[in-house]
């Protein structure tokens, strides 16, 4: 049986041949023996190129890692909005913007001929409004010089163009006759009454209808 000794110098190394230890195995056994190693720090220039250096990219390092932190959560941001507009699918963005300058194509066609219809309707419409009455004019008065109330009328009706008829009534106590003459810019195409004339007058002037006064003159 082999037995270790502490000795280690030459005397020991031939007892310890003669008791069959190696000397691999002895040196073995010295060193386990041996306290571990200690870690030291030595105190480092902080003034030196070296440790300026290490700063600066200690700092680069932070500054880089809160970047990427806010860059990530931005993109977050950015691609809940994108699901938003997008939806769920797997749609490119790129291609996403296609359709939607497609339907706005689309879209601007279609508006574009509903606005061009609706100008020819609005020809069409402003052609058969201008003949149409635009001005109208009404004269009360007594035509035989008689207190019947003023129930002798003369109305003018005239369109966007001075055209249009007048009509007068002329009452008497046994009959009542109707009378039409055609107006053409104004103007009468045969003799007016000076009545007819103050309705015309009424008329373009636009002037209350239903104004009893009397002509004037």
């Amino acid at each position: 049986m082999a037995m270790w000794l502490p000795a280690v110098g030459p005397q020991s190394r031939q007892r310890h041949r003669l008791l069959g230890l190696a000397p691999q195995a002895f040196a073995g056994a010295q060193r386990s023996r041996d306290p571990p190693p200690r870690l030291s720090f030595a105190p480092v220039d902080l003034s030196s190129t070296t440790a300026v250096v290490a700063l600066v990219a200690s700092g680069l390092a932070v500054c880089a890692l809160i970047a990427v932190a806010v860059l990530a959560r931005g993109l977050r941001r950015v691609r809940a909005q994108q699901r938003t507009v997008m939806g769920d699918g797997e749609r490119d963005l790129v291609a996403h913007a296609t359709e939607l300058d497609q339907a706005f194509q689309g879209l601007h066609t279609y508006v574009e001929d509903v606005a061009a219809r609706l100008d020819a309707r609005l020809d069409t419409v402003e052609e058969s409004l201008t003949g149409a009455v635009a001005f109208r004019g009404l004269v009360r008065y007594d035509a035989f010089n008689e207190m019947s109330g003023r129930q002798s009328t003369s109305v003018a009706l005239l369109d966007a163009r001075r055209c249009g008829i007048v009509l007068s009534s002329i009452h008497h106590r046994d009959q009542a006759r109707l009378y039409a003459k055609q107006i053409v810019d104004g103007r009468g195409d045969l003799q007016l009454s000076p009545e007819e004339l103050e309705a015309v007058r009424r008329a373009l002037a636009g002037e209350v209808a239903g104004q009893t006064d009397e002509p004037s003159g």
